[in-house]
């Protein structure tokens, strides 16, 4: 499902929006630094889902463009079918942020989607506009044209939050293969929690805040779905769930408006908070995000926190975009990779089984898993979490608060070092704190994992009944 936040820069302490959230899914996750890279005349990419998705369709290959955006994003290996690497979004080197969220398509919509359904996937759209987007607008733009012109490939309806430092978009997709789409503007005034997305209000025509195509409307009456002497156009009635702002996104929205109603507004503890609390991040949250929505004087200090599994109980460290190197702890492992569980490293029956091989590198499996220990952290916190949890919680924001403090003096350093023509100097710099703080949290989650197993043991609290579950409660 996932989660996103927009956050506009009027509400906010430090001047600048935040886009922030989590991916909602339960395979392996890493973090990657793709870079800019120029593509030959005539090359393609290959986009849409195959015959094994859960809503099936064909792959196709549509044209790729000279060059691709540098940026961050976290990658995993599964859900329903879509083939992987799959993104839910990240950062890229001109400032365009791209959060994904589910957002669930009417019943007849989704009955309706064509078995040979072909175009970009969620996953695909928000790859593409990172690698392609200047502004969120453009994002918007190209995610309406790959649309119009390749269709949709979905697993039954989806959205987008895409943002840079002047405005954000909600970008809703439809299933039902009509190739509809409908699309938001958010401003410096707006808070907008996404968890499903939604939109609950479109004028007749399109307009500087709202976008879609022509037909969008016109469907719906078709279809019989919608009476202009209903009155406004409501997308979410109309062609998704019809259930507008769930209880989550209502308490967020609301616990998030009152914060910037303070004198200080919203910090970036408060947006920490929004996608850490355990009354909407648990066992479902696979990694977390928080974006700055900002322009450094130079790309490459562009930042991303990043939390290697959700962040109710895992830290968020700021990672760069002038970053070349991500720690292998923090790359692909066998843990949770889809298709690894019949693969071997040895590759002597690769002729007679081609797909018997790891896609993991075999010196990465030597190295610790972050996302497996801190998603073994989060369920010994979990199982005591009335105790644990508040003290784990503290432990991480501490952290959090001392690399955030950190933080200026190590833009300034490499902004000093960039100025002076030493930019492979500041890429140093840069690399070598991240892996500093990305080894250094993991170093103390697997001493605080292996603390509470030995306090779960020894007080009777190890769960071992497969049909119980505990954790804190959640809204959603």
């Amino acid at each position: 499902m996932s989660y996103g936040i927009y956050i506009g820069k009027n509400h906010a302490a430090a001047g600048h929006g935040w886009l922030a959230g989590y991916g909602d899914e339960p395979s392996s996750h890493w973090l990657e630094v793709v870079p800019r890279a120029s593509h030959p005349t005539g090359s393609t990419v290959t986009v849409g889902v195959d015959a094994t998705a859960e809503m099936p369709g064909h792959r196709t290959d549509i044209p790729q463009v000279p060059e691709t955006s540098r940026h961050l994003r976290v990658s995993y290996s599964y859900f329903l079918g879509v083939p992987a690497p799959i993104t839910n979004g990240g950062l890229n080197e001109h400032g365009v942020a791209v959060r994904d969220i589910w957002s669930p398509g009417r019943p007849e919509l989704i009955a309706m989607t064509p078995t040979d359904q072909t175009g970009p996937t969620y996953s695909d759209l928000a790859r593409l506009v990172l690698e392609r987007a200047r502004t969120a607008r453009e994002g918007v733009d190209l995610i309406g044209a790959l649309i119009a012109e390749h269709g949709y490939s979905c697993y039954g309806g989806n959205s987008h939050i895409i943002a840079d430092p002047d405005e954000a978009w909600v970008v809703l997709q439809y299933p039902g293969g009509l190739r509809l789409w409908v699309a938001e503007r958010l401003g410096p005034d707006s808070i907008r929690a996404s968890r499903p997305g939604y939109i609950t209000a479109i004028p007749a025509q399109p307009n500087a805040d709202f976008q879609f195509p022509d037909h969008f409307i016109a469907t719906a009456i078709q279809l019989g779905w919608y009476d202009p002497a209903q009155g406004q156009f409501n997308p979410n009635a109309v062609y998704g769930d019809g259930k507008g702002r769930w209880d989550g996104v209502a308490w967020i929205e609301d616990e998030l408006r009152a914060r910037a109603a303070r004198p200080e507004k919203i910090a970036f503890d408060d947006v920490v908070w929004a996608i850490a609390t355990e009354r909407l991040t648990g066992d479902t949250a696979g990694y977390g995000q928080v974006v700055p929505l900002v322009h450094p004087r130079h790309d490459a200090l562009r930042v991303m926190w990043h939390a290697p599994i959700g962040p109710v109980t895992a830290p968020h460290v700021p990672v760069f975009m002038g970053m070349t190197e991500v720690p292998p702890e923090y790359g692909p492992h066998r843990y949770l990779t889809t298709g690894e569980a019949a693969r071997f490293h040895d590759r002597r029956k690769v002729i007679a089984r081609p797909n018997s091989v790891s896609s993991v590198p075999q010196g990465a499996e030597i190295t610790r898993s972050a996302m497996q220990i801190f998603k073994h952290l989060m369920h010994a916190v979990f199982q005591d979490h009335e105790t644990m949890l508040p003290i784990v919680q503290k432990h991480w924001r501490g952290h959090e608060a001392r690399f955030a403090a950190e933080l200026a003096d190590v833009l300034r350093s490499a902004e000093v070092l960039i100025d002076a023509g030493e930019g492979r100097l500041a890429t140093r710099l840069l690399d070598q704190h991240v892996r500093a703080c990305l080894l250094m949290t993991l170093d103390e989650a697997g001493h605080l994992l292996r603390g509470l197993e030995a306090m779960l043991r020894v007080g009777g609290k190890l769960n071992l009944d497969h049909q119980t579950y505990r954790g804190p409660a959640q809204i959603w």
